[in-house]
């Protein structure tokens, strides 16, 4: 599983013209499922997104992570994190799990996220359309970018 991670001051998504996700300060997650991904790989790739610390502190350090800027999340399936790039020039998308596969472990850790942000770990979560063609915007903090792997 895949995390693509970017700090943001705004994110929004649409589908066919209408904004069906949209945060203020928090984090877009652009999330890749694989094939061999499961519940496990799930919780380690979600425990990250909440605690990782990109969040500047007092000082303008990055020490400070989603959970405790009680920040927002936007979560946007993107399969083509699965790709392999490494021969040639054209994408291949072998390691992607089956887009049935993939929007089940999609909608889970929606679920979970959800559940967690119940918990105070967050201030709110939108997300995107499963399979849909969306068009994502976003203003980037930093740029603050970072690829997460489990």
């Amino acid at each position: 599983m895949k995390g693509l991670i970017q700090r943001v001051s705004e994110a929004r998504v649409v589908v066919d013209g209408n904004t069906v996700g949209e945060i203020d300060r928090g984090i877009l997650l652009l999330l890749g499922v694989q094939k061999g991904d499961d519940g496990a790989c799930l919780e380690k790739l979600l425990d990250k997104v909440l605690a990782y610390r990109i969040f500047p502190d007092a000082a303008g350090h990055m020490n400070l992570s989603l959970t405790d800027i009680a920040g927002q999340l936007l979560i946007i399936s993107q399969f083509t994190l699965a790709a392999d790039t490494k021969k040639g020039l054209r994408p291949s998308f072998s390691s992607a799990a089956p887009p049935e596969i993939a929007e089940t472990i999609y909608d889970e850790f929606v679920s979970r996220a959800r559940g967690r942000c119940a918990e105070g770990k967050c201030s709110k979560i939108q997300t995107g359309i499963f399979g849909a063609d969306m068009k994502v915007s976003l203003l980037n903090d930093g740029p603050v970018t970072f690829l997460l792997e489990t």
